[in-house]
């Protein structure tokens, strides 16, 4: 019907010209490199690599590597990075264009998405989900801000560095960071070292040079410290930092900061591994056992691989520091790419506390027969009660809330499979015991120290312990840290500070003693890497305690013979990581072997498994272990190759995942590569 005497034909002529008139014409193609390699934000691992797209000439100068964009994908306009601008593409097809450039701001550095490929293909994971990782999301009114940039040269002279003066080759390596080398270490840090200053002294040795620091903690609690340190060292504007815990403002601005190299060092928990640091010279990292560092989204990276990955491909300096040592450390030691330093034993001697296990000794048995079954000894309390005379006393109690897992009935010594070595763990009130790696039933278990076949389930009571001391010390102040409620440092005064394992408070001036109760507790954990998580946890305890020859003294809960707790007697860290390696590399499992572990439904499972036998070479070696049922509809498999087959081993586990994600086959299925906890 027309209208106004216009024909249908006329009116729909007419709304086209009017359509016409409204849409602007699109830009032209910029001549100067006019295809741009965008990384699309996309989690499917058969999509996982960058994609080319036009460059509209109004877009040229803003779509720059490192710029986010917005580009057309499967039918949605998705985020996305610029790699690379190219004269040309090696695609066939028409390409299309850039829809648009979110912000000129070059987010993305070109030495970051290498490490974030080389972090992805490491631990089988997409290159779309580790720069979730490294760059925080945008806020616009960050970027508009006019950031200070305040980067004065401090020179460091050889009296600044105190911290670094009782270990004899600290100088060299210090020496070699002035030289803009890259050396690399493993430093094991006296009792009572403050570690924090002894970072901020290198990070400021580092900073002289005009080169860049990145320097790491694995919580809130010790970021803090680390910052006091750096503030002291390189002054308020020296340094920024950068952690999740900031909130999206603060964290974004730091973030900016360093990118546009305002600052010459930045500290920061997991979450500063990738932060864009100008000229890199130094990355280190305090206590690398930390499972803080272990990330808990795909692909699960742990910051002390992307620092080591980060340190060979850019050519800086790597520092790895701790009280204790991890067999990760102890194997880049054994295969030379890390040098060692460590004081003279003479100088460790002389700031260790006395340390001793209760009931060790034929002396303490004749005072106390039951010392060594007791939870809390006569020779506890003695030395509870004479540390109260001059300050205060921790007592560490394993927190509760660990997997269920088994222990020897008489010895308490964790239960462990004859084939795998895995914790033993009971599902149900009837059967055996089985194996929580490759489920077979132990029906024929011997404890190995004491030849029992009885065991029992692992129980922990902190609050507990809390009452009953606060009972048998009247009138004593009695303080808890953990969970919730932490305490950062405490004043040098009586009083006894009942702590779960790392929420230790800082004592002004140490502790005068430490109790150090139910290790067997820590021991029987139901995962392979529980001794060396339980030493580390001592050691980072004992390390707050007074020297001996200031009085100082650990008394240890446990059984006398028992290798972890010796090494903490002995204040030797370096060799029980050695003898822990040497156990690795015996049961084959990391850091001497490669391992994945595949967690899913058990059709998603059992196809993945047959994928990687499949694709893996026969030299491999490969090996699996399982599956075993975690509930009742998730199962877990565990394959593992020699370490030197470690990166086909990747490619090929992201190989079966791209072949399952372009079946678009069903089922849930996680890979972890190196899994932080494994047992």
């Amino acid at each position: 019907m027309a209208l106004n005497g216009d024909s249908p034909e006329q009116l729909t002529l007419l709304r086209e010209t009017v359509r016409r008139s409204r849409t602007k014409e699109p830009a032209g193609i910029t001549e100067t490199l006019p295809v741009a390699r965008v990384a699309v934000d996309v989690s499917l691992p058969h999509l996982d690599r960058p994609f080319d797209y036009l460059v509209p000439d109004d877009l040229a100068d803003a779509a720059q590597p490192g710029a986010r964009v917005k580009v057309r994908f499967a039918g949605k306009d998705l985020d996305g990075f610029v790699l690379d601008r190219l004269a040309t593409s090696e695609h066939d097809g028409k390409l299309s264009r850039i829809r648009k450039v979110v912000s000129p701001e070059q987010v993305l550095t070109p030495e970051v998405a290498d490490l974030c490929r080389a972090v992805a293909d490491r631990y089988a994971g997409v290159f779309a989900d580790v720069t979730r990782l490294a760059v925080p999301p945008r806020l616009a009114k960050v970027e508009a801000e006019a950031l200070r940039c305040n980067q004065p040269v401090r020179p460091v002279s050889s009296t600044s560095l105190s911290e670094w003066a009782p270990y004899p080759r600290a100088e060299g390596f210090l020496d070699a960071v002035r030289r803009e080398e890259a050396p690399r270490a493993i430093w094991t840090a006296v009792p009572g070292a403050d570690w924090a200053l002894a970072f901020a002294q290198a990070a400021a040795v580092c900073a002289s040079t005009g080169r860049g620091a990145l320097l790491l903690a694995p919580d809130a609690r010790d970021l803090e410290r680390l910052a006091a340190a750096c503030a002291k060292v390189l002054g308020r504007d020296g340094f920024v930092t950068l952690s999740a815990d900031l909130g999206p403002t603060a964290r974004y601005r730091a973030f900016i900061t360093a990118l546009r190299g305002c600052t010459r060092v930045v500290i920061g928990t997991r979450a500063a591994a990738f932060a864009p640091v100008s000229n890199l010279g130094l990355v280190a990292l305090w206590d690398d056992g930390d499972d803080s560092y272990a990330e808990p989204r795909a692909p699960y990276p742990h910051a002390r691989e992307v620092l080591l990955l980060r340190a060979y491909r850019q050519q800086c300096a790597a520092l790895l520091g701790g009280f204790a040592r991890s067999a990760e450390t102890a194997a880049l030691l054994e295969s030379g790419w890390a040098a060692e330093l460590i004081a003279e034993r003479t100088v460790i001697r002389a700031a260790a506390p006395s340390v001793h296990i209760a009931g060790e000794s034929d002396r303490d048995l004749a005072r106390d027969p039951a010392a060594r079954a007791a939870r809390l000894p006569h020779q506890a309390f003695e030395v509870a009660r004479e540390g109260l005379r001059t300050g205060p006393v921790l007592v560490q109690v394993p927190r509760a809330g660990y997997l269920p897992s088994l222990v020897c009935q008489t010895c308490r010594t964790p239960s462990r499979c004859s084939t795998c070595g895995g914790s033993l763990r009971r599902t149900g009130s009837s059967g055996p015991a089985s194996c929580s790696v490759c489920g077979r039933p132990a029906t024929d278990h011997r404890c190995p120290e004491c030849g029992d076949t009885r065991m029992r389930a692992a129980v922990v009571g902190a609050r507990r312990t809390a009452e009953e001391l606060g009972r048998a010390f009247p009138g004593v102040l009695v303080r808890t840290s953990g969970g919730d409620h932490m305490l950062d440092q405490i004043p040098d005064q009586p009083a006894l500070i009942v702590t779960t394992p790392g929420a230790e408070p800082v004592p002004e001036k140490g502790y005068s003693a430490a109790l150090l109760l139910d290790t067997w507790l820590l021991l029987a954990r139901p995962d392979l890497r529980a001794p060396e998580e339980a030493v580390r946890r001592w050691f980072n305890a004992a390390a707050m305690v007074r020297s001996a020859r200031d009085g100082g003294q650990v008394i240890m809960m446990g059984e006398p013979s028992a290798t972890p707790l010796q090494a903490v007697v002995r204040w030797s860290p370096e060799g029980f990581a050695t003898r822990e390696l040497d156990e690795r590399r015996a049961a084959r499992l990391a850091p001497a072997a490669k391992l994945a572990e595949l967690v899913g439904a058990s059709e998603a499972v059992a196809d993945m498994v047959a994928r990687v036998r499949q694709l893996v070479d026969p030299a491999a070696g490969l090996e699996v272990l399982g599956p075993v049922d975690v509930d009742d509809e998730t199962v877990r498999a565990v394959v593992r190759t020699p370490r030197a087959y470690g990166s086909a081993l990747a490619r090929v586990l992201k190989e079966a995942l791209s072949a399952r994600g372009t079946k678009k086959l069903a089922g849930p299925l996680r890979v972890q590569v190196d899994p932080a906890t494994f047992g």
